[in-house]
């Protein structure tokens, strides 16, 4: 996993919570938390750092990620304005991941392997298939509530399958209101 998504979860955590919280991250997780934007680490240690901050903050995991991934947005519209600002609205952010997103993120990141998303639009709905070995889709619900509320939308989801449950893919519904 690339360095920089280590980066956002320290920021958002220590944003939240405090520096001193991803300290004692690191201390529980034995990690050394050096993690540069554009080097690559084992996707093993940000999971067991997301499993320590769940147990010492009493959230369940998939909560936290999709907190984190809300409250990354901000962040990552810091860091990367232009992918928001060519967006007119959340919907064409959303279906511009594999298109215009992501191929970027693999410029910029040498090596980055961002999951694929396949998309299926009504007028009011998308339903978005996630498939990914890292099965982070609580972390990509946080990540489109996050971008919602940049937008300043409102967007309903629901999860009919889940790969946690046991599903080859997730999907989410997102109900735009």
């Amino acid at each position: 996993m690339k360095g920089i998504i280590f980066n956002i979860v320290e920021e958002v955590i220590s944003g939240t919570s405090g520096p001193e919280t991803w300290d004692e991250l690191l201390i529980l997780t034995e990690l050394s938390g050096v993690y540069t934007s554009l080097g690559s680490y084992p996707d093993k240690e940000l999971m067991d750092l997301v499993a320590a901050a769940s147990k010492l903050s009493d959230t369940p995991t998939p909560e936290l990620l999709e907190c984190i991934g809300r409250d990354a947005i901000p962040l990552l519209y810091e860091r990367f304005p232009k992918f928001f600002d060519d967006a007119p609205d959340a919907r064409t952010f959303i279906l511009g991941l594999n298109t215009i997103i992501h191929p970027e993120v693999r410029k910029l990141y040498a090596r980055a392997s961002c999951p694929h998303f396949n998309f299926v639009e009504t007028a009011d709905t998308v339903t978005l298939g996630y498939n990914s070995p890292r099965k982070l889709c609580h972390l990509a619900q946080g990540f489109i509530d996050g971008v919602a509320r940049h937008y300043g939308e409102q967007i309903a989801m629901e999860q009919p399958t889940c790969m946690h449950d046991g599903a080859p893919m997730c999907h989410i519904r997102l109900i735009w209101s």
